[in-house]
């Protein structure tokens, strides 16, 4: 008998990192292109080099993993490229944030001893970031693993920006920009976070010129008053037809500013007047373009109020903010305060208010990038998982800005142009330039700011493979198959890669989007410092393994759907793991492989073969099916209720009777069966849980070296036995109508009972081809048929069943004897309860005290223990 066995302990720290060795050793995740096979890729969704990864990035590359497993056991020649982002202002001001800790300052250091300090930073968190995908398991392949700030990246990067300089879509201008003042950056329309705060009207009088007249204007930001120059208001509002073109004395300022009519403006809205800041708010930027009005910005980078600001210079602009409506008050033009909610958009980042302001920024123009990449979704080019996420792509994209690419930070892409400090030139150029491309000065100096972060990921699909070089990665793996990624990042980084690789490339960048939900606590709350609820996925591995992780991740998970994280179910899936190592040892202790050979080819399959044949193959097509359609929790599902129950608690206890036997014809065909379906199991599950199946797997069989390699099962329509599952069903559900009888009772398993059964025609064949398993798994000593309820015995416990009813003698079950000394004693004891209630209900104090719901519970009591007492008198009755 040949052993093959694995540890008689599950201990997953034994062999995970072993087994990730081995993987690494053979790369298997690292393939040559194979023009002979179907190509399949994942670009991994970069993380930030901000720190370690927690659960959302877990549940991420589990997702992908599943995918990139499955693909390469069906046969596809799959890669997935791995890879982090420099994430440009969130890494600026960690490091920056750390060298303060030091005592260093960034502005003191300069910019290239703090690029040295911040490529430190890179290099750890790198390294740290890629040993934790390594103990999650993932079978990305990091001999092509990439990171935005790469050479090859960079040269990507600047090629792209050179590109749509040449063709007039990226340009220079002073536009309104969203501000951090913390960070002092510009910031896009997809870094703002906005939540409902509670605020203030301020409503202010503006002097009419020469008039006693005022124009009473309501607004949220008084402090931005500095910089008014103009009010306007709606040209069909009679209240304020008189006044347009007239000249309005602003308050505290003292300058004069004229009436406009505008359009924009709402006669419902506020008080039908709007003042107009045109440096400081979007909206009224557009406004005054329209109406040729003076731009005045009245703060500098970090939002304190500067030059123009008069008397109120050198103040912080919410200081400002006090100042100015004191002063309005004293001069008795502050009419009113009302309380105001409104949308506060805060830097996702730091979480600071931003402040709308005129600045020189470069920008791409948006309008011809985004209409073909609508398209693309509309045409079904690259499919949202579930589609419902095609509107909060199709509403940012419809609606898009011009893109702000700059930032005022030096960790990133430094902007490739360069200034002539003789002629003023500006030179557009991929390599630093020796000299003014007009005036051929030397006299010149690149840009300072860096690209916007989503600029260099927008190019994430084709730059990793090698673009703009044509590369043979590219040719082969472009479109990538299927993007994994959150929902929060639609608009951020999904749409920037859709437009940016059908530009670029001509093409989508990817077929499928499959959209995941957060990861929260239990409690349904996001993961925070402040709360205190943060997971590490490492202590989790630590704990359970990192198949248990996974499958907590998977089990459950519908797409575009949020998870909670329970310790409790993490456990349940070590649980899971420990069920299957425990059955796979069971298995290999038992499996002879000269039996096996010897009868491999044998078809005499007992119905319990056939059966568990037949589920396997079943539940290999529908897994299959779902992976296909991305449903990923419902194929682990199916798995785990296949491994569990029908293949663990059914078969194996269904063919015991076989392995202990002496019957070796018998024992070879359940050897391959057990085998068979063991192996299909394994494989099926290897997606979600690499580890524990690689290590049983590997002592199982010796057809390939690793399961990683070893093919997808498949659908077998010989397999395929409809009688045979319907026969079985038919048996379990009968031996858990008996056992459950049993428990009833506690009757021990030990105890033998003879089971008559009244069957009809219908399904007495599938009850008599199952004799044996039922006297072996509801503990019968005998199963006698009869055609007559008449031909029960008296006093038989029954169980009905489908096509029929199961009987047996009261006697086989229970000990007469003891039986009815301990009914005695029940029935003293319910005795003494009802004596107790009726006593309590007859006093009538406590029915008149005690409140109604009191006396209501003492009345269903005692009707209770009568019901009680009312059936072990009968069953004291039966066995006299």
């Amino acid at each position: 008998m040949e052993k093959r066995n694995i540890e008689t302990t599950y201990n997953p720290k034994d062999f995970e990192e072993k087994i990730y060795k081995t993987w690494e050793e053979n790369k298997y995740f690292s393939p040559k292109v194979d023009k002979t096979k179907k190509p399949y890729s994942i670009i991994m969704p970069p993380p930030n080099i901000t720190g370690m990864l927690h659960l959302g990035h877990a549940l991420d590359s589990a997702l992908q993993d599943m995918l990139i497993r499955f693909k390469k056991m069906q046969g596809y020649c799959t890669v997935w490229v791995p890879g982090q982002d420099h994430a440009s202002i969130a890494t600026e001001v960690k490091v920056e944030n750390e060298l303060l800790k030091q005592g260093l300052y960034k502005k003191e250091m300069g910019r290239e001893k703090f690029l040295e300090k911040v490529w430190e930073w890179s290099d750890k968190y790198r390294a740290t970031i890629r040993t934790q995908q390594k103990k999650l398991g993932v079978a990305a392949d990091f001999d092509r693993e990439a990171f935005t700030m790469d050479e090859r990246l960079s040269k990507a990067v600047k090629h792209v920006f050179v590109k749509l300089y040449n063709e007039g879509l990226i340009y220079q201008g002073n536009r309104i920009t969203n501000w951090c003042p913390k960070c002092q950056t510009a910031l896009s329309d997809a870094e703002i976070e906005y939540a409902e705060k509670e605020g203030s009207f301020w409503h202010i009088n503006y002097p009419v010129k020469d008039s006693d007249e005022f124009i009473e204007i309501a607004t949220t930001r008084p402090e931005t008053l500095l910089g008014d120059t103009a009010v306007a208001v709606n040209p069909n509002d009679e209240r304020f037809k008189h006044l347009i073109g007239k000249t309005l004395i602003l308050p505290l300022v003292g300058r004069e500013i004229p009436v406009v009519a505008d359009d924009y403006v709402d006669i419902e809205f506020g008080t039908g007047a709007v003042k107009i800041t045109p440096a400081h708010d979007p909206n009224d930027f557009e406004v005054g373009k329209r109406h040729g009005l003076q731009e005045i910005r009245i703060m500098d980078d970090s939002g304190v109020i500067n030059d123009l600001g008069g008397k109120y210079k050198g103040l912080e602009r919410y200081e400002a903010r006090k100042q100015i409506v004191e002063d309005l008050k004293a001069e008795g033009l502050l009419v009113k305060i009302k309380p105001h909610t409104h949308n506060v958009g805060t830097h996702d980042r730091c979480g600071t208010v931003i402040e709308p302001i005129i600045s020189k920024q470069w920008y791409v123009k948006m309008e011809s990038l985004a209409k073909p990449a609508i398209d693309a979704v509309k045409n079904k080019k690259t499919k949202f998982i579930p589609e419902r996420f095609d509107k909060t792509y199709f509403n940012w994209m419809e609606n898009i800005q011009d893109w702000c690419v700059s930032r005022q930070l030096w960790w990133g892409h430094r902007i490739p142009v360069w200034y002539c400090n003789d002629c003023g030139a500006i030179t557009v150029s991929e390599e630093t330039p020796c000299c003014c491309s007009k005036c051929s000065s030397k006299n010149i100096r690149q840009d300072e700011d860096v690209l916007d972060t989503w600029f260099s990921s927008a190019l994430w699909p084709f730059s990793v493979l090698g673009w703009p070089d044509n590369t043979e990665d590219l040719e082969y793996f472009y479109p990538t198959s299927t993007l994994v990624t959150g929902y929060d990042i639609i608009f951020f980084w999904v749409a920037r890669m859709i437009f940016s690789g059908i530009h670029n490339m001509g093409d989508v960048p990817f077929e499928h989007v499959l959209i995941h939900g957060l990861v929260r606590d239990s409690e349904g709350r996001k993961f925070s410092k402040s709360l205190g609820n943060g997971v590490d996925p490492l202590e989790v591995i630590d704990e359970y393994g990192a198949d248990a992780l996974r499958y907590m991740l998977i089990s459950g998970n519908a797409p575009g759907n949020d998870i909670r994280y329970y310790p409790e179910r993490v456990e349940a899936a070590r649980n899971f793991a420990n069920k299957i190592w425990n059955a796979s040892r069971f298995v290999m202790m038992n499996l002879d492989k000269e039996i096996m050979d010897k009868y491999k080819e044998c078809d005499e399959l007992s119905l319990a073969d056939k059966w568990i044949l037949s589920r396997v193959n079943t539940v290999v097509k529908e897994v299959t099916d779902n992976i296909e359609k991305f449903e990923l929790g419902i194929a682990l599902q199916k798995v785990y209720d296949f491994m569990w129950t029908e293949f663990c608690d059914w078969y194996i206890e269904l063919v015991k009777p076989v392995l202990y036997g002496e019957d070796e014809k018998k024992k070879g065909v359940v050897y391959n069966v057990l085998s068979k379906v063991l192996t299909y199991g394994l494989q099926m599950l290897h997606p979600v849980m690499p580890f524990i199946t690689e290590e049983i797997y590997t002592h199982l069989t010796d057809e390939y070296e690793s399961i990683v390699v070893s093919p997808w099962p498949k659908y077998d329509e010989a397999l395929n036995d409809v009688a045979a599952e319907k026969d079985m069903a038919y048996i379990i559900e009968a031996i858990k109508s008996l056992r459950n009888v049993r428990a009833e009772m506690n009757v021990p398993p030990s105890r033998k009972a003879k089971l008559i059964a009244l069957i009809n025609d219908e399904c007495k064949d599938a009850f008599e081809n199952g004799t044996l398993y039922i006297e072996k798994l509801a503990s019968s000593s005998e199963v006698v048929f009869i055609d007559d309820k008449k031909d029960v015995p008296e006093n038989a416990v029954s169980a009905v069943v489908k096509g029929g009813e199961l009987f047996m003698p009261l006697l086989d079950l229970v000990d007469r004897e003891k039986e009815l000394e301990r009914l005695n004693k029940e029935k003293t004891k319910l005795e003494g309860e009802i004596d107790r209630v009726e006593k309590k209900l007859s006093n009538e104090r406590f029915v008149s005290k005690a409140p109604e719901a009191v006396v209501a519970e003492e009345k269903a009591k005692g009707d209770k223990y009568k019901s009680m007492l009312e059936a072990v008198i009968a069953r004291i009755e039966a066995l006299n």
